[in-house]
């Protein structure tokens, strides 16, 4: 089965939404389109980014993001095809680097080919006109040269984050996203938070706005007590910052973007 992903800021009220998936069907009527997440917060590229990471744990497909402040400026609308196979469209504003990082960048090229896209193009709704047609028309079997010139990747956008490293014993993070719940997650892999080698229910120490905590590494919420905090490895591949039926950041105060140093 063909997977067509739709990501956006739109909000799940929104008509957008139904146009870009009517638009993919007109195209490519045997696909199976799967909406991953429009509650992104407005213009938020960098949980945008986040959301298109947890693709990495869905089928190959076809996978657009539309979380564009720049809509209708010179900010290029671009393909990646990744080592893995799948294809991610969307803006060239680095919300589609941190995935295509993990997949791996097998070629970029930019969607210029008027052929392929849905006219009198809106400049204010790319979405409807460019990215979703784009991915229709790949699942339709459309070569990814057709749409326009191959790209550098070295000339895109940079993610909107960089990946913490361990070093010395602590590692200097950054928020991500905060979820429902309250939870940080990080820009700290499983893999880089291992290089501590920690065991179950070693205390660590979380420097936010330089108040130290100290929280226990763990590995699900019900090994600490309720309302006390703790740290986990995350169920998407990064690391997350909790309390057991409480809302860390709203304890704390906390916001996407905010740094986070966390301590042995």
């Amino acid at each position: 089965m063909k997977i067509i992903t739709l990501t956006s800021d739109f909000g799940v009220q929104s008509q957008g939404i139904g146009n870009m998936e009517a638009v993919i069907y007109s195209i490519c009527p045997d696909t199976k389109v799967v909406h991953l997440m429009h509650g992104i917060p407005d213009f938020s590229i960098i949980i945008g980014a986040r959301t298109m990471e947890t693709v990495q744990f869905m089928p190959v497909g076809y996978h657009v993001c539309v979380v564009d402040p720049g809509v209708g400026t010179q900010r290029r609308a671009i393909i990646i095809k990744t080592k893995r196979g799948d294809y991610l469209i969307g803006p060239d504003n680095g919300v589609l680097i941190p995935l295509a990082k993990i997949l791996g960048i097998q070629k970029v090229v930019e969607i210029t080919n008027e052929k392929y896209m849905i006219t009198p193009v809106s400049p204010l709704f790319h979405g409807r006109h460019i990215f979703a047609p784009a991915a229709a028309h790949l699942a339709q079997g459309v070569d990814i040269n057709e749409f326009g010139k191959e790209l550098n990747p070295k000339i895109l956008a940079v993610a909107p984050y960089e990946e913490a490293k361990c070093r010395d014993k602590q590692v200097e993070c950054v928020v991500i996203q905060i979820n429902k719940y309250g939870s940080l997650h990080l820009n700290l892999t499983h893999q880089e938070f291992d290089k501590l080698h920690l065991i179950q229910n070693q205390q660590l120490t979380i420097i936010i706005k330089e108040k130290e905590i100290i929280v226990p590494f763990v590995t699900t919420f019900g090994d600490v007590p309720e309302g006390k905090q703790l740290i986990v490895k995350d169920d998407y591949g990064r690391v997350e910052i909790a309390s057991n039926n409480g809302n860390f950041s709203q304890k704390y105060h906390i916001k996407v973007g905010e740094k986070i140093t966390i301590r042995i």
